[in-house]
């Protein structure tokens, strides 16, 4: 595996999880599934990857997932009674999904842990650069950081992880990173400030361990390099295989064998879903945006507010 400026087609998307923080309604329905504004947070993620260049998605699932398949699956059934009854927008609605990326599915198997997940893609993926969307961090619609961090591994090679700015407290929650600031390539549309080298990351450390202000948050571009780290990994925190661990190893794999880690911070919306007060105000605050249901919802909220 090298270093080569092979450009990134493929995305990994673990949706193996049982969404415990969205019982009851995850026990029959996919967390990916629950509906921001009109569509699912799953349609979000995979138009994200489409509009960064990415044609091929990987679903990494598990049993009672179906329907994540199924949402970007052709209704034969459904477009003939649309295209009959003459409701041309709602066909238009149904078949959104042929113009996104292609989707595939592939099951885990066993809850191992996030790393154990991404390694089902292996196969899928080869040796190819890829990219990685946690489901649970939803970025606002038209979000440039996967194109920006897409153009970094182009220009720098390696892997490339987003970061986002916390709390000292916030960091034990995520993986915490070392990091310098680096010179922007020519060519990479990143502000100056903003990329930086990783040269240490551990998860989920305790508060006297934090690295320093700057956390690895749901976006990933990741050398397939990775794939023989997670491989040999053993447990890590929480008795599981951590993402976490396996990329870390980037750090002193040399550059020709597809090492060298770095960072994207985050300077656009970011909502998690996969916690009910980040999903609620991810669809507050998309409905308010929209063109056409925003004016009305407005004034609903101000009046029920009372402003």
């Amino acid at each position: 595996m090298t270093n080569t400026p092979c450009p990134v087609i493929h995305a990994v998307v673990p949706a193996a999880g049982r969404g415990t923080r969205f019982l009851p309604i995850t026990k029959s329905v996919p967390k990916e599934m629950l509906p921001i504004v009109d569509r699912p947070s799953i349609e979000y993620i995979v138009r994200e990857a489409t509009d960064a260049g990415i044609s091929d998605v990987l679903f990494v699932t598990r049993a009672g997932k179906n329907a994540i398949e199924d949402y970007f699956d052709d209704e034969p059934g459904l477009e003939a009674d649309l295209e009959r009854a003459g409701k041309a927008q709602a066909l238009e609605q149904v078949r959104l999904h042929r113009g996104l990326a292609r989707v595939h599915s592939v099951r885990q198997g066993h809850p191992l842990g996030l790393g154990h997940a991404i390694f089902q893609a292996k196969q899928h993926v080869g040796d190819h650069p890829f990219a990685v969307l946690l489901p649970d961090d939803l970025m606002e619609p038209g979000s440039r950081l996967l194109s920006q961090m897409i153009q970094v591994r182009q220009a720098l090679g390696g892997s490339v992880v987003a970061l986002l700015k916390v709390t000292a407290q916030q960091a034990t929650a995520y993986a915490s990173t070392a990091v310098e600031v680096i010179d922007v390539p020519h060519g990479v549309d990143v502000e100056p400030g903003k990329l930086m080298r990783i040269t240490d990351v551990v998860e989920k450390p305790p508060i006297d361990q934090v690295k320093s202000e700057y956390a690895v948050v749901g976006r990933y571009v990741l050398d397939p390099a990775v794939f023989d780290a997670l491989e040999n990994l053993g447990p890590g925190a929480g008795g599981e295989i951590q993402l976490t661990d396996g990329y870390a190893q980037m750090i002193d794999t040399d550059p020709a064998q597809g090492g060298g880690l770095y960072g994207v911070v985050i300077d656009e919306r970011r909502f998690d879903t996969g916690d009910k007060l980040g999903y609620l105000a991810a669809n507050v605050e998309l409905a308010l945006e929209d063109p056409t249901l925003g004016p009305t919802f407005r004034s609903f909220l101000e009046e029920k507010l009372g402003k």
